[in-house]
């Protein structure tokens, strides 16, 4: 594995801790050595024990003092819970604000491509992208912060993985929520909230 690069250390081991749930290298129940993986990527063990705490409060990892950290066993509750949140934020943010509706025509537009290259990194990029366009537009800095916080990219690609769920960032799916916005639909909210619970394992 490469050395890590000139962004913010605890970010770059996280993207290190994140693709190798994805790829496979770790499975659930193993052993993340912190020490080990500090070794690996040529950097001290405080920014790998500050991204392994990151993750813990994403429910991806756990750890105790005596068995150090283990990628934590999912289920597919783990992943229903994530999107009961994330649903309800996202109707409260339509009632708190308007997203611009050519933003979220561009990330359709993107998702398009995507799919077309067929991409999934994008796929989810462009898919968390537009929703995430609907949470900052509600303009409340504690709302967006949350919705953040449930790690949504993240879950969307282990979930995939783990879960052999098809991406939800599909272009089609979204193109229903852009002309409720479009046409100031008093029901986008409900709209919305459906299309993420759709989702739901």
């Amino acid at each position: 594995m490469e050395p890590v690069g000139r962004r913010p250390l605890r970010e770059e081991i996280r993207k290190v801790l994140v693709d190798g749930l994805i790829s496979g290298r770790w499975e659930p129940g193993d052993r993340i050595v912190e020490r080990r993986l500090a070794t690996e990527l040529q950097v001290s063990q405080a920014p790998v024990r500050e991204a392994l705490r990151e993750l813990e409060a994403l429910r991806l990892i756990e750890s105790s003092p005596n068995r150090g950290a283990r990628v934590r066993g999912f289920a597919p509750s783990d992943l229903r819970e994530v999107y009961q949140v994330r649903a309800g934020l996202e109707e409260t943010a339509t009632r708190l604000g308007r997203p611009s509706v050519e933003a979220l025509r561009a990330h359709v537009t993107g998702l398009h491509a995507a799919v077309a290259a067929d991409s999934l990194d994008d796929q989810v990029r462009h898919g968390v992208a537009f929703h995430r366009e609907i949470v900052a537009a509600a303009g409340n800095a504690l709302l967006l912060s949350v919705w953040e916080s449930l790690g949504i990219e993240v879950w969307t690609h282990v979930s995939i993985r783990l879960f052999r769920m098809r991406p939800h960032e599909n272009a089609a799916d979204h193109e229903p929520l852009v002309e409720a916005f479009g046409r100031n639909d008093p029901q986008v909210g409900r709209l919305l909230h459906d299309h993420v619970l759709g989702y739901a394992p």
